[in-house]
């Protein structure tokens, strides 16, 4: 086999993956909206995955650090129970205001989201310890590696801890890249690992799942 016929198997079975749960109208309108807002949502297939994880924790309550215009927030929603709350964090009023719109667009209940406008590092102290099923980090890379050890403390025995883009542009891979956001990102990856608390493992969908469940 050529190269070129390997690269050209692996872009298809990519797309293959990547459209193989279809976005409806409702998230194609919230992709819309992240474009226009300059917010890089969550790809089909790493939403279906949080989809997926939220219905196999049978998830009541769900922490999202970086709600974005909801993306994100929507395949939590579809995963979990259907009296589960999700809770999601962000300084941006204006994604907050995205996030709402399309949470009630697809139909759940105002009840069913509590959305927290602040920085995450000064909101998450304050929620209940141990009182969470997931938890779903995507915002500044950086921050990664102190959203670890708060996200964690939050969870339930068996509740997941997810860090979104963890493999985009191959940066958590390569020792020689230097720059801060490759450093927090193998920071958080090593955290994970070493931590006798989870069972971690890496997703390779959209730009990477780093997931791990607390024991």
């Amino acid at each position: 086999m050529s190269s070129e016929t390997h690269l050209a198997g692996t872009a298809d079975l990519g797309d293959f993956i990547e459209g193989y749960v279809p976005d409806d109208e409702v998230l194609v309108a919230a992709r819309g909206r992240a474009e226009d807002l300059g917010c890089g949502p969550v790809s089909p297939a790493g939403g279906t995955m949080l989809s997926f994880l939220a219905a196999t924790l049978q998830a009541r309550a769900v922490v999202e650090i970086g709600t974005g215009v909801g993306v994100s927030g929507l395949y939590l929603l579809r995963g979990m129970v259907r009296d589960g709350v999700l809770t999601t964090i962000d300084i941006e009023p204006e994604f907050h205001r995205a996030a709402r719109s399309a949470f009630l667009e697809a139909g759940f209940a105002a009840g069913r989201m509590r959305l927290i406008m602040g920085r995450a590092l000064d909101v998450l102290p304050r929620l209940t310890s141990g009182g969470y099923d997931l938890v779903f980090v995507d915002a500044a890379r950086l921050e990664y590696p102190n959203y670890f050890e708060q996200g964690v403390q939050l969870l339930r025995p068996g509740g997941v801890i997810v860090f979104h883009d963890v493999l985009a542009g191959a940066r958590i891979g390569e020792p020689a890249r230097r720059e801060p956001e490759a450093l927090a990102l193998r920071e958080v990856a090593r955290a994970v690992r070493e931590d006798e608390r989870l069972l971690p493992a890496i997703i390779p969908v959209g730009g990477g799942l780093l997931a791990a469940a607390a024991f």
